[in-house]
């Protein structure tokens, strides 16, 4: 099992694959124990239940559910950087997933 759990949420699922597979190789460049999957907002709750993620990572297109899943989770909540997720920055999301669980 991975020491960190990183879940990203975004409209359909299918925009963050790449940013998770890009993730990955930053996660594994640097030595980082992560599992990182990507859900449909309308999953996500199921995700929520079924993974147990450290922390939650909304893409900037569903930044609108950041309070609801605030509201509701024990677990940082963050937004992607739009400009980082639009150039699919993996190594820069990844560090601030990190950050943000106060890993790094």
């Amino acid at each position: 099992m991975a020491e960190k759990t990183i879940m990203l949420v975004c409209a359909a699922g299918m925009s963050t694959s790449l940013l998770v597979s890009k993730m990955q190789k930053a996660a594994e460049a640097e030595g980082v124990d992560a599992e990182i999957f990507a859900t449909a907002a309308s999953d996500a709750d199921n995700k929520l239940a079924e993974k147990s993620p450290d922390i939650l990572m909304l893409g900037p297109q569903v930044r609108y559910l950041e309070g609801n899943f605030k509201e509701k989770l024990d677990i940082p909540v963050e937004v992607i950087n739009m400009q980082d997720y639009g150039m699919m920055n993996g190594e820069k999301v990844l560090k601030e997933a990190l950050t943000s669980m106060g890993t790094k």
